[in-house]
């Protein structure tokens, strides 16, 4: 007698944050610290990593997808052109987070995101410079020993608030390196950790 698919999804190890949250459990095992190279993708990630300040990430992994309806699919080009009257009525919507600086600095993002693309060929080029083009795998064996910032990010927030990027302090942009695999921070003892390396 074979045991469900359920049932040995269940019994696999993973990391201590996801719990056993539906919803969270579906995104660390098919999206976290999976390397993005999509540009549209890094944008989306780097806008809702922005929206997190403050709250949790299950908050933000709930209104996702009324981010995408709200935001145009995170298509920069569009977002760029956002006019003040497109930001009252963004604030009247239930489905995302109605805080005015995060907002408009969205919109703000995208002007700088279509900007920097004046200097490189894609944001993904921009963004995995910082970590040489490949991801940086990390044995963590312990949730103590995982950082919420490193130089590396030091260094790309930095970069990023240089270009008029807002919402990009550096343990956001740690998240967010964590969240496109640019680093692998899966604890060892999770499944996901050796998928990845």
């Amino acid at each position: 007698m074979t045991r469900s698919a359920s049932k040995l999804d269940s019994e696999r190890t993973r990391c201590w944050w996801c719990g056993d949250d539906e919803l969270y459990v579906t995104y660390h095992d098919r999206e976290w610290g999976a390397p993005v190279y999509d540009d549209r993708r890094l944008f989306e990630f780097l806008i809702l990593e922005g929206a997190q300040a403050g709250l949790s990430w299950s908050t933000i992994l709930k209104k996702r997808q009324a981010y995408a309806l709200a935001f145009d699919a995170f298509d920069p080009h569009r977002i760029a052109k956002y006019s003040p009257s497109r930001v009252e009525r963004l604030l009247q919507n239930p489905g995302i987070v109605r805080n005015r600086l995060k907002i408009e600095s969205t919109i703000g993002n995208a002007r700088a995101f279509l900007k920097l693309l004046n200097q490189f060929d894609t944001f993904s080029d921009y963004q995995w410079r910082f970590v040489d083009g490949r991801p940086k795998v990390n044995s963590w064996r312990k949730r103590e020993q995982v950082p919420s910032q490193t130089p590396i990010s030091d260094q790309f927030s930095k970069d990023l608030r240089a270009r008029g990027f807002k919402f990009v302090g550096s343990t956001i942009i740690y998240a967010h390196m964590q969240a496109v695999g640019m680093v692998n921070d899966h604890l060892v003892s999770c499944f996901r950790h050796a998928q990845l390396t």
